[in-house]
């Protein structure tokens, strides 16, 4: 029976692919003690198909694609954050993790050379509690055979688990006070009472109000009604106020009079709070403060809720498919506005294959380009850098004229987790046979190397970081997820933390972070392999 099925599974590549794809899913998702493999279990499915079909190989560059659709859409996520991490305190926080990256690689080389393990094997132990696929592939193309991913495949268990430790018993140890999530989307309702002049109008009340405030409706005898600049205002007016601060309203208030809270909303005979998804691309890439309208419709965008978060309706604000956006609209022009902004539910999942495919390419291209390194010889970004580097560029502009290169939140995360799917589907099960013999040599060695480099590279950062350089602990949790790369880590960072700052460090180090690694591997293959 077990032959029987070796043999079909061994001559029907594409039906052992499918199915390391569902049982290593299936897999992934057993958690014990809150930990879980998650879509890292795919590796392991296809190193057990691998080795109970001897015959079977995924030929072709299917796993090469996946890695490219994994870190391009890394790149475009998080390009306008990675860039801002390099100025500020992001210099210090990637000085950091490159710091303990290259300790843990040092670390992983010399217990390497002591266990007497094949380079091949000690760089994919380093790229496996790193848990970076792109130094995974920089290490397999700089050796020339699979030797790395078996050395990736023993240590990647720990290098999800390890940091998730660490991170646990660090924050037992400092037991952080962290500070409540910024919320950027405020509103309040403002009864007047005071005004800086008889007869002044809403322009000239505007004007005097703090940064970042705005005036989205006007009540006045018992109606509700848009702003206009010309409006005189009277003591018994309300005001509905938007801002990306929660005390603005308190400060308008002060000011004007008093928070009357539910003195507009109550009322939607003639305006009413509608939102829509944005699935139209002409309403795209246009700043808000030029956003064309329909004629003789009254609106007025409130917010944009983007990704996880609301956002102030500022003027410099370009929306993108997927927002969904919070309008107020008169009843009657309800449906005008929703055809307007297209409204489709399939724009949280649509992008232009015409942006992604050129990026791709820019992306590829730029990996050839031969890049000297005095004293080593010649290397590449090759795949596991050159569409990471054109993606955060690309994330960073997000717009080319008439070309969007960002895409919804939704589809961002079906193309990279598809993407990383078929890479480690792929790696598994053309690293089956071999991984059996190597771990049943060397298999407690290399365990034991990759577990060195993992927690040397974790001290550093925490130990550094905190102590040290006085990072603040929710943004330390950041730099140690990006340092180490796995979501999972990242998670439960966010768990550990209520705050965005993990998500952001996470955005500033994970890019640089991949490229350092990807720089490190081929650099060492160069100098001891090829010597």
């Amino acid at each position: 029976m077990m032959a029987s099925i070796s043999e079909l599974i061994g001559t029907q590549p594409i039906l052992a692919l499918f199915l390391v794809i569902g049982l290593g899913y299936a897999v992934g998702q057993i958690r014990i003690l809150d930990f879980s493999l998650g879509v890292g279990a795919v590796l392991f499915v296809g190193l057990f198909i691998g080795a109970i079909a001897p015959k079977l190989q995924v030929a072709g560059p299917l796993g090469l694609v996946g890695l490219i659709m994994f870190l391009y859409a890394i790149g475009i996520l998080y390009g306008q954050q990675f860039f801002e991490g390099l100025t500020g305190p992001g210099r210090i926080y990637n000085l950091l993790a490159t710091g303990a990256v290259i300790a843990g690689l040092l670390v992983a080389l010399g217990l390497g050379a002591v266990f007497q393990v094949s380079l091949g094997h000690t760089l994919g132990i380093f790229a496996g509690s790193m848990v970076s696929t792109a130094a995974l592939q920089a290490a397999i193309d700089t050796i020339g055979n699979r030797d790395p991913s078996i050395g990736y495949s023993v240590t990647y268990p720990f290098g999800v688990i390890g940091p998730i430790l660490c991170l646990y018993f660090m924050t037992r140890r400092v037991r952080p006070v962290f500070p409540p999530m910024p919320v950027r989307f405020h509103i309040g309702e403002v009864t007047v009472e005071r005004l800086p002049s008889a007869g002044a109008t809403l322009g000239a009340v505007m004007a005097i109000l703090p940064d970042g405030v705005q005036i989205a409706s006007v009540r006045q005898e018992h109606r509700n009604r848009f702003p206009d600049p010309e409006l005189e205002l009277r003591a018994g007016d309300a005001l509905l106020i938007a801002s990306d601060r929660a005390a603005a309203v308190d400060e308008v208030a002060q000011a004007l009079g008093y928070v009357d809270r539910g003195r507009l909303a109550k009322d939607r005979g003639d305006i009413t709070y509608q939102r829509f998804f944005v699935s139209r691309s002409a309403v795209t890439g246009v700043k808000l403060a030029r956003l064309p309208l329909p004629p003789d419709m009254p609106i007025r965008i409130l917010h944009v809720r983007r990704y996880d978060m609301d956002l102030l309706a500022s003027p410099d604000l370009m929306l993108e498919l997927g927002d969904r956006v919070g309008v107020l609209v008169a009843p009657d022009a309800v449906d005008a506005a929703r055809a307007h902004f297209g409204d489709a539910l399939k724009a949280a999942a649509d992008f232009s294959y015409v942006s992604v495919g050129l990026g791709m390419v820019l992306g590829v291209l730029l990996g050839l380009i031969p890049i000297p390194v005095p004293g080593v010889g010649t290397v590449t970004l090759g795949i596991g850098g050159g569409p990471l580097i054109v993606a955060l560029i690309l994330g960073r502009l997000r717009r080319t004229r008439s070309l969007s290169w960002v895409m919804p939140l939704p589809a961002n995360i079906v193309l990279r987790n598809l993407g990383l799917t078929l890479f480690l589907a792929t790696v598994g099960i053309n690293s089956g046979q071999a991984f059996v013999t190597t771990v049943a040599q060397t298999g407690p060695a290399m365990l034991l190397i990759g577990m060195a480099a993992l927690l040397t590279t974790m001290a550093v950062v925490l130990i550094v970081g905190f102590y040290m350089l006085k990072i603040p602990f929710d943004d330390l949790l950041g730099v140690a997820s990006g340092a180490t790369g796995n979501p999972a880590i990242l998670a439960y960072a966010g768990r550990t933390a209520p705050t965005d700052r993990p998500d952001i460090c996470y955005a500033m180090i994970f890019p640089s972070m991949t490229i350092v690694k990807v720089f490190s591997v081929q650099i060492i293959g160069l100098l001891f392999f090829r010597v």
